[in-house]
């Protein structure tokens, strides 16, 4: 053996010797990525500045709660799991270069992306022009799975036009049929408001409304119009922080006297955002932690707290559910190829330790929209534990609010 040789071997058996020593120290049997493995990376987008912070962070903070849970488990098909994390700043321009980043020059197996609508959209132009499978945990807008659904783009939260139909029957039965839309100015607020508009005039309602900017600040002239239109329901459409901003100046001016509030989503990192007096209204929650009754989702919760120090929202669960959707499809097909990871997520049904609530979740393979159920119910103050601020009323089932296919517009084309 020449000296270059012995040398090269000698590098090669020390690299080794660390690799299986750091798995080793955090109890994972790495044995593979020891032997020059690369790991099996995925590339998140989203925005981690602006109005949607809050909720892009915890889809973060759930994805990373799955790679943690993944790798000690061994990786997937035996290699370790690298979350790789952008801020797409809520700009689409940002966002798409983000992509392009992680694609072309980190060379992640995965795309998840984006909590702002239009960003994932246009994410979906790369990640299909690339592809990569693209899975996006929490952008709603229907053209996603819908008229613009594409082989290698899978969703986990629900489309605008599940969300209106699960909980607009619940609004119209207990409050009335003439409503005031406040809803903001982007892809998601379009695709919402004409979903709840679609719903609320088949059942013989009338409606009201104004578009705002997504980063919105002042409500006055809305809520004073709003006053004025006498509806028996204000919808409050608006993300994050500005729906927030929405709830208190709505409170502050004492119009819950005057009309009911609801609307598709107040999501567990807004509630916690207002005072008790605007911790109101009838909305859906896309997944809620308070299942006593799956035992699953108890140990996941509590696992959960202990691990992170906080109670999973919709949003985590999002995230969670991601990763761990990249690890059922890599292990049912026996690959990271795009297309046939693609092809093993069509109508998987998740293990009850990932779905985290009754029945049977499953990507519905026409469309790649997972069918999860949507819990409608009451928003309020909490009741002991601090996140315990929703009642549930009942579970619609996904099935149900999505309609067939043929209603989303979707025609999957598979890849060349």
């Amino acid at each position: 053996m020449s000296k270059l040789d012995a040398s090269i071997r000698r590098r090669t058996i020390l690299k080794a010797g660390l690799a299986l020593g750091a798995s080793q120290a955090i109890g994972a049997p790495y044995i593979v990525s020891a032997l020059g493995e690369e790991p099996v990376k995925i590339g998140m987008v989203d925005p981690l500045t602006g109005v949607l912070s809050a909720l892009a962070q915890s889809e973060v903070d759930g994805a990373k709660y799955a790679e943690a849970e993944i790798n000690k488990k061994g990786g997937i098909l035996g290699r370790r799991v690298q979350l790789l994390v952008e801020d797409s700043a809520n700009d689409v321009g940002i966002g798409v270069q983000k992509t392009r980043k992680l694609i072309d020059r980190d060379r992640v197996d995965v795309i998840f992306g984006d909590v702002n609508s239009g960003i994932a959209y246009a994410m979906a132009q790369v990640t299909f022009e690339k592809k990569v499978l693209h899975i996006v945990p929490g952008g709603h807008t229907d053209p996603i799975t819908g008229t613009n659904c594409k082989w290698n783009v899978f969703r986990v939260c629900n489309t605008t036009s599940m969300d209106a139909n699960a909980v607009t029957p619940e609004l119209v039965k207990k409050f009335g049929k003439k409503w005031f839309f406040v809803t903001p100015d982007y892809a998601y607020g379009h695709t919402l408001q004409d979903a709840f508009i679609k719903a609320l005039t088949k059942l013989g309602g009338t409606y009201d409304g104004d578009f705002l900017p997504i980063n919105n600040t002042d409500f006055a002239a809305t809520l004073a119009k709003a006053k004025g239109s006498k509806p028996d329901v204000l919808l409050n459409n608006m993300v994050g922080l500005t729906q927030i901003n929405c709830m208190k100046q709505f409170t502050q001016l004492g119009m819950g006297k005057d009309m009911a509030l609801g609307g598709a989503l107040f999501e567990l990192e807004s509630i916690r955002g207002v005072p008790p007096d605007a911790q109101t209204g009838w909305w859906n929650m896309e997944w809620w932690w308070n299942q006593p009754n799956v035992p699953e989702v108890v140990k996941f919760v509590a696992d959960y707290r202990a691990a992170t120090k906080k109670t999973p929202s919709a949003r985590d669960w999002f995230g969670y559910v991601s990763v761990q959707s990249v690890r059922l499809a890599a292990e049912r097909a026996k690959s990271l190829d795009g297309p046939k990871m693609a092809k093993a997520l069509e109508n998987l049904e998740l293990p009850p330790d990932v779905a985290l609530q009754p029945g049977k979740i499953r990507f519905r393979a026409g469309d790649h929209e997972l069918m999860p159920n949507i819990f409608v119910g009451e928003v309020r103050p909490p009741k002991g534990d601090a996140s315990d601020v929703f009642a549930i009323s009942t579970l619609v089932p996904g099935e149900q609010a999505a309609g067939s296919i043929t209603d989303t517009g979707c025609k999957m084309e598979q890849p060349a």
